[in-house]
Order: structure tokens, then C-alpha cells, then sequence
């Protein structure tokens, strides 16, 4: 198991996120404080020397969710979207639950349990005055939506990779960018069948595309000769092939890739269904392989859920 927040020589590092595409998060974190019940009954009634305790705390659990970056050294620093926190007032206890929204590279699971937490210590200072026995337990992490951790589908397709490339082919050049998606979509969970080099070749294409997606082959991912020069050929071979064009992944892929560097727009990239196959032919570079993976998995999964009529996801 890899350490995320250490570094080669040990020694702690924060999380790079910067490759990751924002998406929609939610974290929902409870717990509780236990008091006497002569104070609930205080607290209630609005009685404590120090005013109004429910209210006083849902603002500091929001606060301290916004600022959760300035308490925890590791934590990133996120742009929340929503925040609200909701109390059960019970006999001998109140409990304590937080949910926290963002649209970022990475969630907000910190942010509630630290909104949790903080609620829950200024009830203890807005209380502490009559109650010397007050108890804060059973903070956890109740539900997380978003992200990798998050993914509906259990299915993983079986996957192969196609590198095209003349250089790689004839061995003057090595693949990395095959071997980059062959382990992103292995340590995805998928089976990998075959990772496959050939040169820039539109008849080749044709013919292991075809072999592929007729030996059962779901996700068929090419690398290579998606640019502009006389032998980028991919994507010319793939589009007849295509009985229908996948253009949420492309704008996808785009949107991300110029994003972060402007010289993404001059590739061409596709992505399509042939025979019960999902292709999608990707730049030759590492960096451009990379960022497919993060946009790719796992929201790519849901559509082999759809081709066998599962439906929609929540």
C-alpha cells in the first residue's frame, strides 16, 4: 500500500490534484455530544448564560467547514458550494450531522468532519458552564458521493490498447503512452486482454480494430496519430467504422485537455461504438494519456451498465 502524503524520501507531501477534473462531491459526517439532561432542557429554552447554542454552533461547523485548509496542514483548499448543518436534540445527547458540497479535483470528506467536530466543541464551550460532563464521540464519515471512491457500476470492461506509432513500431521509439493506459485501466479494476504497437497504418487499423471488437474486446483504447502530420491516420480509419459517436466523451477530453494546454485543440480526438465495442483514440502523448484517465474513469463504466440495458444511474 502507497502512502499518499509521503514523498520518494519519506517525508510528507500534499496531494498534487492539479490533473484531476473538478466534479461533484458531497461528504455527509455526524456525531454527537452528550450532556446532562437538565442542560438539554437549558439549551432548549434558549436559558444558557451564553445564548443561543444551536445556532451559534451551526455557524461555527460552516465556518470552520470553509476554512478546514487552515486547520488541516494536508487538506486542499476547496471552493464549497454548499454547507449546512442539522441537529437531533435528544434526551441525554444532540446529534450532529454535516453536509458539505463542492465541484472540485478532490472531495470534501475533511471539511465535514471538521464542521461536525467544530459544532460540536462550541457547543461544549457554550455549555461547559453548567455541564462538567459533557461527551463528544462517534465522529464518522457517513456518506461520500463523487470521485473515484464513488463508483455505481461494479463492472469493469475488458479492456485493450492500440499504440500507433512508426517510431514505437520499428523500434527507434518506446511506448510509454500504451503502457500508461494499461496500467491506469488495470488498476481501474479492468481485465487488460492485449496492448498492441503497430506503425501508422489506416488498413492495419482497420483490421485489428475489426479482430478486437468481433473477439469480444468492450473498451478499445488507441494511443497516437491523432495530430495533424500525413501519417496521423487514427482517426480517419476509425469514423467509418463507427455505428454511433460517443460526443460527451469527446467534449470531455477536449474541455479538459485545453484546459490545460492550449495546444490540445490541434488534436483530433473520437470516440465511438463499433459492434458492441467502445473506442476511443487518444494523443500519442504521456501527459495527454494521463488526463484521459482522469476523465475516463469511472464515469466510462456507466455506459457498459447501458449497453446492457441497466439503465440510467441515479
Amino acid at each position: 500500500m502507497e502512502f499518499t502524503h509521503l514523498n520518494a524520501v519519506g517525508h510528507v507531501a500534499m496531494v498534487d490534484v492539479s490533473a484531476k477534473p473538478g466534479t461533484f462531491r458531497i461528504a455527509v459526517a455526524s456525531g454527537h455530544i452528550r450532556m446532562q439532561p437538565q442542560t438539554i432542557e437549558l439549551l432548549s429554552s434558549n436559558a444558557l448564560p451564553k445564548g443561543n447554542v444551536l445556532t451559534t454552533a451551526k455557524l461555527a461547523g460552516i465556518l470552520a467547514a470553509k476554512n478546514t485548509a487552515h486547520l488541516i496542514p494536508l487538506c486542499h483548499q476547496l471552493n464549497l458550494s454548499w454547507a449546512d448543518i442539522v441537529f437531533d436534540v435528544q434526551h441525554d445527547r444532540i446529534g450532529i450531522v454535516a453536509t458539505v458540497k463542492t465541484q472540485e479535483s478532490t472531495g470534501v470528506e475533511m471539511e465535514a468532519l471538521t464542521a461536525v467536530s467544530v459544532a460540536a466543541l462550541t457547543m461544549y464551550d457554550m455549555c461547559k458552564a453548567v455541564d462538567k460532563s459533557m461527551e463528544i464521540g462517534a465522529i464518522t464519515l457517513d456518506k461520500k458521493i463523487g470521485g473515484k471512491s464513488h463508483a455505481p457500476e461494479h463492472y469493469r470492461p475488458k479492456t485493450s490498447i492500440l499504440v500507433l506509432s512508426d517510431s514505437v513500431a520499428t523500434g527507434k521509439a518506446v511506448d510509454r503512452s500504451g503502457e500508461v493506459l494499461r496500467a491506469g485501466f488495470a488498476n481501474a479494476g479492468c481485465p487488460i486482454g492485449e496492448v498492441k504497437v503497430i506503425a501508422d497504418n489506416q488498413e492495419e487499423i482497420v483490421s485489428v480494430i475489426n479482430d478486437w471488437a468481433s473477439d469480444g474486446v468492450e473498451l478499445i483504447v488507441t494511443t497516437g496519430g491523432t495530430g495533424l502530420g500525413p501519417r496521423d491516420v487514427t482517426v480517419e480509419a476509425l469514423l467509418p467504422l463507427f455505428s454511433c459517436r460517443l460526443p460527451g466523451v469527446e467534449q470531455a477530453l477536449f474541455n479538459w485537455g485545453q484546459g490545460k494546454i492550449k495546444t490540445a485543440m490541434l488534436s483530433r480526438l473520437a470516440a465511438g461504438v463499433v459492434k458492441s465495442s467502445i473506442v476511443i483514440c487518444l494523443p500519442g502523448s504521456t501527459g495527454a494519456v494521463s488526463d484521459a484517465l482522469e476523465v475516463l474513469i469511472p464515469a466510462l463504466f456507466h455506459a457498459f451498465a447501458m449497453m446492457k440495458g441497466e439503465g440510467h444511474s441515479s
